[in-house]
């Protein structure tokens, strides 16, 4: 017998605050948000029926978001560097227009992004280098690593209320950090 059970009922009542965290924080707009939100929960309703219960039931569903966010960002770089050239050419002989679509080199934005995300990367860390030893040990755990509030708790002898204030003031620093020394 399954240790969890499934309720989309309370979905948008226990969920949606934490699932709008999440992805506003991978996607940087409010509505691209909102709109992979109820992409899953809407994948949720359609797949109910393979919930094992193994998993709770948000875990569950950051999975299926996760999947929804991956192909988003799948979906906007397969259309990136593709463009429409219209040409006109008045040439002696000729005359006409050409059309051309152009597609960047994949080599080219790859080492682009991965030059990016390395660059990224570093100004997260060193961010996170300026925080407090707790707040930088909570933020990893809660952020990076996923980690549910009642692990970190109970890892780190904390109430659920201190963690959220803890991971509040990290954020806060980390955004302030990461606004000087990133964008």
């Amino acid at each position: 017998m399954s240790d969890h059970q499934i309720n989309p009922n309370k979905w948008i009542e226990l969920y949606s605050d934490y699932l709008f965290n999440y992805t506003i924080t991978r996607v940087n707009d409010r509505e691209i948000a909102k709109d992979l939100i109820q992409d899953t929960f809407f994948a949720g309703l359609k797949s109910m029926k393979n919930f094992k219960g193994e998993a709770s039931e948000r875990t569950w569903l950051i999975s299926i978001l996760k999947r929804k966010i991956i192909d988003y960002y799948r979906k906007i770089n397969s259309k990136k560097g593709q463009a429409e050239v219209r040409m006109t050419y008045n040439m002696e002989e000729n005359e006409g227009d050409w059309l051309e679509e152009r597609v960047e080199d994949e080599g080219y934005l790859n080492a682009q992004e991965s030059l990016e995300n390395t660059e990224l990367g570093d100004a997260i860390y060193n961010c996170m280098d300026k925080l407090s030893e707790k707040q930088a040990t909570v933020f990893k755990m809660k952020t990076i690593l996923n980690y549910e509030t009642e692990t970190i708790c109970n890892e780190l002898n904390i109430t659920a209320s201190n963690l959220w204030v803890i991971i509040h003031r990290a954020r806060t620093a980390m955004a302030e950090c990461m606004e000087k020394n990133w964008l």
